[in-house]
């Protein structure tokens, strides 16, 4: 038989959902002339004639039947029938036919799902911030609902969006013109919309790793308002922002960092300098400022230029000076760790620099 492809007489597959129809599809073998004597015989009388030879007409029908829905871009035919038939000049033959589909397995979920992604965009203004996505279902559908920050501690009761979900090949899924509805909130400073169906499918929510979300408009019982700015990107890591999260507060975006002349805020609006407190969430810039002064970002960037865990740890030894003492031991046992890993198990870049910055995310959470 041809390569390898799902084939059914019935309507559906078990395990898989269909994804595209692409047509009708049909395909004929015709065995010799003067197979059969007489143009009445039928099918009994070929049968017993030779089974050998029709198996074979068969076969090379279905063969070509699946070379044809390749040829559409299927993965299964669905509904094949196989029907005997006499042809001109005493040749017999079998027509086959079914239709062509794409179609993905169905993810083996029998229990409820949950799955949390924090968005990765941000607005600086003062308007309902999306600052979560909620997916909660199982093999037959998912629901989402939407968590915002509400600087205003307005009474929003709907907001419309589109919502754009990265999965983890980098493909996207945008969805426009959702409408989340907040009928219950006793909280007005976190708000969560009320359920509703997603478009997104039990295969696709194993796969999801980003949402980034673009407010249209919203509605308060003051009026409806547009809004048209252009959201920030999220700078930081999905796991370094979950843990500035949980450190600052679920609206935070941007770390606390200053020149001097201007500040930028754990909510990532820029202040001026003379400004002691965030005009945007209210946080006083003497509680967010970081109480270690050495900057391990810029470090970890040179870090990451490098390719093995010995140049890692040069740029290491040019920093170490400045790094506190409760954590320059804990740094060179990760690089040694990492030189005697690197021997046998390959390039060790990306599993040292993450431990890097956890021994300073974790010693920052302690500030």
């Amino acid at each position: 038989m041809a390569e390898s492809i799902i084939v059914t007489t019935g309507a559906s597959i078990e395990g898989y959902s269909i994804h595209e129809y692409l047509g009708f599809i049909s395909s004929q073998a015709i065995l010799g002339s003067n197979f059969i004597s007489g143009i009445a015989a039928n099918v009994a009388d070929v049968a017993r004639k030779d089974t050998a030879k029709l198996e074979q007409c068969r076969e090379d029908a279905e063969n070509q039947l699946i070379k044809t829905a390749k040829k559409k871009g299927a993965n299964a035919i669905i509904g094949m029938s196989m029907t005997y038939a006499p042809f001109e000049a005493g040749s017999f033959g079998i027509i086959v036919s079914g239709t062509a589909v794409k179609v993905n397995k169905i993810a083996n979920i029998t229990d409820n799902v949950h799955k949390e992604i924090y968005v990765s965009n941000y607005y600086t203004r003062l308007v309902p911030r999306p600052v979560k996505v909620v997916l909660d279902g199982n093999s037959q559908s998912i629901n989402m609902k939407l968590v915002c920050y509400n600087y205003n501690h307005e009474d929003i009761q709907a907001l419309r969006c589109d919502v754009e979900y990265t999965n983890l090949y980098d493909e996207r899924l945008v969805i426009k013109n959702v409408d989340f509805v907040f009928s219950e909130n006793i909280n007005l400073s976190v708000i969560e919309s009320d359920f509703i169906q997603s478009k997104v499918s039990p295969n696709d929510l194993l796969l999801l790793k980003d949402a980034k979300i673009t407010l249209n408009k919203y509605a308060t019982p003051r009026g409806v308002y547009a809004c048209n700015d252009v959201p920030l990107n999220v700078t930081l890591s999905s796991r370094r922002l979950q843990a500035l999260k949980e450190k600052r507060g679920i609206d935070a975006v941007e770390k606390y960092k200053t020149d001097g002349m201007i500040w930028t805020c754990n909510c990532g609006h820029v202040n001026e300098a003379g400004s002691e407190e965030c005009i945007v969430c209210g946080r006083k810039q003497k509680d967010i400022m970081t109480k270690t002064a050495f900057n391990y970002e810029e470090m970890i960037d040179r870090m990451r230029e490098k390719e093995y865990v010995v140049e890692i740890k040069d740029v290491l030894m040019q920093y170490i000076k400045e790094i506190d003492s409760g954590v320059r031991l804990e740094l060179l046992e990760i690089m040694e760790s990492g030189l005697q890993y690197e021997k046998t198990r390959g390039n060790m870049k990306e599993t040292v620099i993450e431990k890097v910055e956890k021994v300073f995310e974790d010693a920052s959470s302690k500030d």
